[in-house]
Formats: C-alpha cells, sequence, structure tokens
C-alpha cells in the first residue's frame, strides 16, 4: 500500500509540474535552470512529505523550494550572471500564484515548447516533458527510443532555446493564429501516437492519450473565447470514447464498422457534443472542429449503415478546404464509397500518392471489395499488413484479409 506522502508527491508532480516550471521560467529567466529547480525540489519532497505530512499547498511549497534550489545553484556557480540573478531573487518577493499569472506563465511554456524554431520531435518531447510532467524515461518508451536517445533530445531542444534566444512569451496578436496550429498539432499528434502507436504489438499507448486529453483541457482552460482548442478536445474525446470497443478479447485492434457502439462511452460523446453546441456557428470552422464534426456523426449513428455518409462527404469536402491534404482525401473516399459510389471512390484512390502509408492500401482493399473484385483487393491487404509496424492493426488486416477467401 503506498505511503499517503509519496501518493501525494506523484498526484503533485502529474497535476503540477507544469505549473511549477512555467513560474520558475518567468522567475529565472532560464528555462533548464527552472526544470532542474523543480525537479530537486520533488525529490526533497519524496523524502520530508511522508515523514512530515503533506503542506496544506503543495504547489506553493513545490515553488518555493525550487526556488530556494536555484538560490543554491546559483552560489555553486561562480559567473558574474548567475550572481547578479541569485541577488535579484533574494531580493525578491515569492512569485505570484494567481490564477491570472499562473494561466499567463502557462500559456509563455507552451508556446516556447512548441516554437516553430523547434523541430516536431523537439517539440512533442518538449511539451510530454514540461507540460505532460512524463518523465524522460516514459518519453523514450512511447516514441521507441532509448532514454539516453531522449535525454539528449530534450538538452538539444532546450540549448536551442536558450542560444537561439527564443523569448519565453505569448506571441503578438499578428502572429498567435498561425502559433495556435503548433500547438494544437503538437497535442493531436501526440494523441495520434497514442491512438495507433508507430510500432509494437499492441494497439495504442494509454499514457500518450492521457496526457493529449489532459493538455488540451489545460488548453481550453486558458484560452477563453478560442474556438480551435475546444474543436481539438472535442474530438480526443470523441476518440477516446472508443478506447475499449476498437480493442478485441486478444488486443487486436477492431475497425469501426465491427465494433460493439454500446461500449462507446457516452459521457465522453455528451461532452464532446456540448463543447461543440457551444461554439457559435457563425465562427469560422477550422481543422479541428471540422473534424471534431464529422467524428460527432459516427458518435450519432448505431452502426455503419446507419451513418449519414453523404454529410461525411460534405465535411471532409470543408476540411479540404482548410487543410488539404492526402490523409483527408483518403479519407472521403472512404465517405464516398460508403455513400454509395465506391467506383466514384476507387477513381479518387488511384489519384493519391500515399505510396508508403499502410492505410491507403487498407482502404484500397475495403473499396475493391465493394466493387466485386477480391483478388486485387486481397493483393491490396497484403500490401497494407506488409508496411504497418503495429502488431494489433496487423491482425486487423489479416481477418479482413481472411474475410475474402482464399
Amino acid at each position: 500500500m503506498p505511503v499517503p506522502g509519496t501518493h501525494a508527491v506523484e498526484q503533485t508532480f502529474r497535476e503540477e509540474h507544469a505549473r511549477a516550471v512555467s513560474v520558475l521560467t518567468r522567475v529565472l529567466g532560464d528555462l533548464t535552470l527552472a526544470e532542474d529547480a523543480v525537479a530537486e525540489a520533488f525529490t526533497v519532497a519524496c523524502r520530508r512529505w511522508p515523514r512530515d505530512g503533506v503542506p496544506p499547498s503543495p504547489a506553493g511549497w513545490i515553488i518555493t523550494t525550487a526556488r530556494r534550489k536555484a538560490v543554491d545553484q546559483m552560489r555553486r556557480e561562480a559567473n558574474r550572471e548567475r550572481k547578479h540573478l541569485e541577488a535579484a531573487l533574494l531580493n525578491e518577493p515569492e512569485p505570484a500564484l494567481s490564477p491570472g499569472a499562473v494561466s499567463d506563465d502557462m500559456l509563455r511554456l507552451i508556446f516556447t515548447c512548441c516554437h516553430p524554431a523547434l523541430s516536431r520531435p523537439a517539440q512533442v518531447a518538449l511539451t510530454l516533458r514540461l507540460l505532460g510532467g512524463m518523465r524522460t524515461a516514459e518519453i523514450a518508451r512511447a516514441f521507441l527510443v532509448s532514454e539516453t536517445a531522449m535525454a539528449r533530445r530534450l538538452v538539444r531542444a532546450k540549448a536551442k532555446i536558450r542560444d537561439a534566444g527564443i523569448p519565453y512569451e505569448v506571441p503578438q496578436a499578428a502572429d498567435l493564429e498561425q502559433r495556435w496550429v503548433v500547438v494544437l498539432d503538437v497535442l493531436y499528434l501526440i494523441y495520434n501516437e497514442g491512438y495507433v502507436a508507430t510500432e509494437g504489438p499492441g494497439l495504442g499507448r494509454d499514457e500518450l492519450c492521457a496526457q493529449a486529453l489532459r493538455l488540451a483541457r489545460m488548453v481550453v482552460d486558458l484560452t477563453p473565447g478560442e474556438h480551435e482548442p475546444v474543436g481539438l478536445l472535442a474530438l480526443l474525446l470523441l476518440l477516446q470514447s472508443r478506447r475499449t470497443a476498437r480493442i478485441g478479447p486478444e488486443g487486436e485492434a477492431v475497425l469501426l464498422a465491427d465494433q460493439d457502439r454500446t461500449r462507446w462511452d457516452q459521457q465522453m460523446v455528451l461532452e464532446a457534443l456540448e463543447l461543440l453546441r457551444a461554439i457559435p456557428q457563425h465562427a469560422p470552422a477550422g481543422p479541428y472542429r471540422l473534424q471534431a464534426a464529422i467524428n460527432a456523426v459516427h458518435a450519432g449513428a448505431t452502426s455503419i449503415a446507419d451513418t449519414d455518409w453523404a454529410q461525411l462527404v460534405l465535411l471532409y469536402d470543408a476540411l479540404l478546404q482548410v487543410r488539404p491534404s492526402h490523409v483527408v482525401r483518403l479519407n472521403r473516399a472512404v465517405a464516398v464509397a460508403e455513400a454509395g459510389d465506391p467506383a466514384a471512390s476507387w477513381r479518387d484512390l488511384q489519384a493519391l500518392d500515399l505510396g508508403g502509408y499502410s492505410p491507403y492500401y487498407a482502404v484500397c482493399g475495403y473499396v475493391l471489395a465493394m466493387l466485386g473484385r477480391p483478388a486485387q483487393a486481397r493483393d491490396y491487404y497484403d500490401a497494407a499488413i506488409v508496411r504497418t509496424r503495429n502488431g494489433a492493426e496487423r491482425v486487423a488486416l489479416r481477418r479482413r484479409r481472411e474475410a475474402l477467401g482464399p
């Protein structure tokens, strides 16, 4: 049975790590120093809280202790710049922990992690480390790299922030919309890796889905009046509502057409629909709001046959207007086939360039089977099986292929 103080440290780490790092970064002006100081504060908490009890304000305790640890570290370093900062810290009042000040600090940290000067892998790793509170080893396992390689990636990213002088600030209004796209894309990428892992025996990684959902909620809370973060949160809730139904008894993937929809989490579905209804109808529809609307159509249907596929084709057309991509066209082709025109769907599929993408071959096999061409469909399913590195998906594809006969 876990010691109460130990459990409190773990819970505080999950819930308050991002808050502590963001506040200390504002105070110290140094992301690496802030993260190191917060890590030391949690180490002290692991020793003291089980023995002395949990403090009344765990987050405040961590931030105050981290501030003192930062001063101690600067005292150990002889360079003049750190000495000036140490003197300023000793004479400065405790960091402001009002909701407004913390919200501003968290926004600054989000935009720092997702700065366009950083590579996408660096953006994802930093977001999971600093905002998601995930340890380096956990992130490394999720993305199938060694802990050493992930540690180097994080060090390089923080060095890039320091050396390039990337500002710890919310962008100006003129750049805000463009930068929000990066933030939301990073969260969506994290969720997608959790939803269907790039490789491995299991279908997905629950911890990444949970972190992406938590971060999406955080972004919505920090950005009242912004509609796309709400759209992203609604989308993730609708996808997550299918979690138990999309994994079979042997761990295999269960495709949407074969899922038992009574196992979908209706509480998540209702929350997502309420979020979408709260967005003004006249507000421009961005890519995540449109994807949420697409998944809301699926959530409202009792089966594949009951789905309003014509409505989905229109929604994919709208999505192509705001974010055109071959993957969107691939999904639109499925909707066209299900709406009753597999021949048109097959023509659209032949025009796509998705050579190494396993789902492309799976969709081609599905549409060819609808067209009564099982031999070609089997060939495409074979191509999809060869190209997927996810064991659970591979099992589902083999079953689809076997259903076509020898």
